[in-house]
């Protein structure tokens, strides 16, 4: 009979007993010995790549995560997920991979683990899909666990000014409309990314980050701190050690990762002016969890959290300068002090949010980096949900460095991210336009590109207040401006975003969360009547899979 209190309750299936004999020879090639097999084996999932600064680094702070657990009584067994970074893959086909790699992440370290019956997980991740990527299967196994970010990178600088990616990507609109020279371009191209680290604004990766720590799941303070930082090695030595307490405990992702904690991490994301990948990412996260979460419900976030961070990409700051005057930590403790958070939350520290910030100093006079909630920047959040005739299952508004968006224009419709970008580049965008990209969605794409190329582009010309643009795909969190992603249904399942025409007139209300196309719905059902898919062009493979499996925006595209 199974002990009560073994640590090794599930890796002993794979090591106990004269049967297991051959597993543990395998097991004694890697470094086990007589006494570690007693021990809680923690699968140690690095998102460790040269493909990326994001995630250039991991492998290293791998290693100072096993030695806590080492230390703290557990073996540590190191393995690799992956990564497909959008900094890189933006703008061409290389982006349809990106979503679907959270997917591929997710099930890689759910395999590595169930076949390998570990104990426990530890993940490390990076750029933006390694982050809810490493997480979901915590959710899934529901197996101890915690999340290691490996931070952000520090600010490039040139001629004096602060700079990063989302800086080059605007470099591209402003070169094009020559307002600024090939030496500003190529200095900005040369200093945008200075080292390690996950693009350093308020983009999806230090949103997620941050929702993560809200949420429970990784050490407080660690979405903050920089990833050449050399307080990033301690902090991963004290998850590994806190990771095997979990064990002993027997405290579990569901345990943290609650109705409440969702609720945490969707008013941080919003306190912070955070990417609406936010809300793909939660509502995948929260179905793993099995937590009711809708995407309707991401509007009472809106209305009664004020935006207090003044960060990129509207915004002047970066993570780092988060993380001098405070970090997430100190957001955090304004928020409890307000009662927009529920203290008695577990996290993997073992003690409730509560008690994590019970030290946090709140510090604001000297700095503008995070505002007072008494005087924030915005009296609510730069995310919601619209709803109409054209997206009867919902949108995503994006209204961070606006105030109230209120836009009607003629659709300038595009098939795809690639002759939207053409079109803008050549100067074919007009003041007033609405701008819709189609057949980009989870199904359409497949695989849902953000646009931000398309967006930069229109910063970088200086029509991002001046035009909107409307999408089934998503955005990065490096787009600002008026833009509204995750469209539902989407124009490949026949959503009424497949209806739409040049010159059709779009309303965009964000006071009253509408989002309508004027056309009778008649005349929208006697324009689909001719309507197709599109067809799709992967014939097998991972694309071909996704499309197949791939749930609505709506519903956090997950293929689960």
């Amino acid at each position: 009979m199974m002990e009560k209190n073994k640590l090794n309750k599930i890796s002993s299936l794979m090591t106990e007993g004269i049967e297991r004999m051959p597993n543990r020879a395998m097991l004694r090639a890697i470094g086990m010995k007589d006494e570690d097999f007693s021990k809680p084996i923690v699968g140690v999932a690095s998102a460790g790549s040269e493909v990326t600064p994001c995630n250039m680094h991991l492998d290293k702070l791998a290693i100072h995560a096993k030695k806590g657990i080492s230390d703290a009584g557990g073996f540590p067994i190191k393995y690799n997920t992956f990564v497909v970074t959008d900094g890189e893959a933006m703008g061409h086909e290389g982006m349809k991979c990106s979503l679907i790699s959270r997917e591929a992440i997710a099930d890689t370290i759910e395999l590595v683990t169930r076949g390998h019956q570990f104990d426990a997980i530890l993940a490390i991740g990076g750029c933006d899909k390694t982050i809810p990527g490493s997480v979901m299967p915590m959710a899934r196994l529901n197996i101890p666990s915690i999340f290691i970010y490996g931070g952000t990178i520090k600010p490039g600088k040139h001629k004096g000014k602060d700079v990063d990616i989302v800086s080059a990507f605007e470099a591209v609109g402003a070169f094009t409309a020559k307002k600024i020279s090939e030496e500003e371009r190529q200095g900005i191209e040369c200093n945008a990314c200075p080292g390690a680290g996950a693009c350093g604004g308020m983009y999806t990766a230090n949103t997620m980050a941050s929702a993560i720590e809200a949420l429970g799941m990784c050490m407080p303070g660690n979405a903050s701190l920089p990833a050449e930082d050399r307080k990033m090695e301690e902090m991963c030595k004290e998850a590994g050690k806190a990771l095997v307490v979990l064990v002993k405990k027997n405290i579990l992702p569901r345990q943290i990762m609650t109705r409440n904690a969702f609720e945490n991490a969707i008013r941080v994301v919003m306190a912070l002016g955070g990417s609406t990948n936010a809300v793909l990412h939660l509502l995948a996260l929260a179905r793993e969890a099995e937590v009711g979460l809708l995407v309707d419900e991401f509007n009472y976030f809106h209305d009664t959290t004020p935006t207090i961070g003044n960060l990129k990409p509207a915004g002047k700051y970066v993570m780092t300068d988060l993380g001098k005057v405070g970090g997430v930590q100190m957001v955090m403790k304004m928020l409890l002090d307000k009662g927009l958070l529920h203290g008695d939350c577990l996290t993997v520290t073992g003690k409730t949010v509560a008690e994590n910030l019970k030290d946090v100093k709140v510090k604001l006079d000297g700095q503008d980096v995070v505002y007072s909630l008494e005087k924030p920047l915005k009296e609510v959040g730069p995310i919601s949900v619209l709803k109409g005739n054209l997206v009867p299952d919902g949108a995503v508004l994006k209204t961070c460095g606006l105030n109230i968006v209120k836009h009607e224009g003629p659709a300038r419709v595009f098939e795809d991210e690639e002759s939207c970008l053409k079109s803008i580049l050549k100067g074919d965008i007009k003041k007033g336009d609405v701008i819709v990209i189609r057949y980009e969605g989870p199904k359409g794409g497949p695989g849902m590109r953000e646009m931000l190329a398309p967006t930069s582009a229109l910063a970088g010309l200086g029509l991002h207040r001046d035009v909107a643009l409307i999408t089934d795909g998503r955005f990065s969190g490096g787009s600002w401006g008026m833009v509204i992603g995750h469209a539902a249904p989407e124009a490949q399942e026949g959503g009424p975003i497949a209806a739409v025409r040049d010159g059709d007139i779009i309303s965009i209300d964000s006071e009253r969360k509408r989002l309508d196309i004027k056309l009778s719905d008649v005349e929208i059902k006697k324009r689909m009547k001719s309507w197709k898919p599109k067809e799709i062009k992967y014939k097998n493979g991972a694309l071909y899979k996704y499309s197949k499996l791939v749930s609505c925006a709506s519903k956090g595209a997950i293929t689960s």
